[in-house]
This record gives structure tokens, sequence and C-alpha cells, in this order.
């Protein structure tokens, strides 16, 4: 697919700066993000792992959540990719969210981005890095956008079907699901997605 993904940006917004000094702060954020994982996390023990003020990590980073995502080394943000989703309304959720996932990973230089992080899964010293980006940072900031009841459910529902997904197509690359043209994909999969969003939970 050669379009841009509707609503990925490349990249969190990085401040130019010291290279060794920026590489020792993401080689300290790697290590406690995936022992710790995002909520136990904090700058300044990110900072006080890497030797330098916190000050510092926040001029070069920003908040907590970039940091988080430039440790990960994602090439797309994904707060902006899910932006249509929650734009879209609930009623529209599983098409949409559908559709950028597909879009996404579809793009083979954000793809090789992912692939490392979806991978994780199955690496006990990176799975709460997988967990924290995809439910903490991707898909849970889209139930709280959709004002969904029982939130708590049904996005890890949603996580649950998107991410057999991914790992079936991107990373096991299952026939025919792996070569599976995109509108099918989205087709079949979106209305699994829409019942978790909106339908009657049991």
């Amino acid at each position: 697919m050669t379009d841009e993904p509707t609503g990925a940006v490349r990249g969190p917004g990085r401040r130019p700066g010291s290279p060794d000094t920026r590489a020792g702060i993401l080689s300290a954020a790697r290590s406690l993000f995936a022992e710790r994982g995002l909520k136990g996390t904090t700058i300044r023990a990110v900072a006080a792992a890497a030797g330098v003020d916190p000050a510092l990590v926040h001029h070069y980073f920003g908040a907590k959540d970039d940091l988080f995502l430039a440790a990960m080394q994602i090439k797309v943000d994904p707060r902006a990719a899910m932006a249509p989703v929650v734009a879209g309304g609930a009623d529209a959720a599983g098409e949409n969210l559908m559709r950028v996932a597909v879009q996404v990973w579809d793009d083979p230089e954000i793809r090789l981005s992912l692939l490392g992080i979806a991978r994780g899964v199955f690496d006990s010293d990176t799975q709460s890095l997988v967990r924290d980006g995809f439910l903490g940072l991707v898909l849970g900031p889209v139930g709280k956008g959709l004002d969904l009841d029982r939130a708590d459910v049904r996005m890890p529902l949603v996580a649950s079907q998107v991410f057999g997904f991914i790992i079936m197509r991107y990373v096991l690359r299952v026939e025919p699901l792996a070569s599976m043209p995109a509108e099918q994909v989205v087709a079949t999969y979106a209305p699994t997605l829409q019942r978790y969003f909106t339908g009657d939970l049991p």
C-alpha cells in the first residue's frame, strides 16, 4: 500500500542533543520500562539510571509517554494514528480501527520498527513494553476517547483481536491472511471488533 496511513505521524518529536547523552537516556529508559512497565517508571528514575538531571530528560524527550515511544523506536506516533478512530465515533470504531491497523502495518518502513515490538510478546523480558505500549498508549486512550461503557473490559477484548491479527498476518505470515487484500481484511475483522466496542457483553 502506497498511501500514508491516515493520521499516522512518523516518529514522536525529538529535540537535538548529544548522541552519547541521548543514547544513555534511551538505554536506561528501555531497561526500566521493561522491568517496571510504563506506570512504574518515572522520569526521575530514568535520569538517575542514566546519570543525568531529570530536566535533561524532559529537554530531550518531553513527557514520559514521549520518552517511552522514543525508547521503543517506533516510527509512527500511535496517539496520532488512532485520532481518526476516536473522531469517527463509537459506531464506526471497529472499521476505523481495523483500517488504521492495516494501513500502518502494511507500510514496509513502519512495519520494520513494529515487528520487534510485536515479537516481544513472546519474550518475558519485554512483555511489559508490549503490554504498556499497545494497551496503555494505543488502545487505552481510544476507549476513553470514545467514552465507552465498561471500557476496561472492552479494550482488552479489542486488543486480543487486533494483536492476534498482527501476529498471524505480519509475524507468522499465515496464509491466506498474510496475502489477503486490505479491504477484505477490514471487512472480515471489523464486525467482530465492533461487537467488542459497542455490542452487549456477557
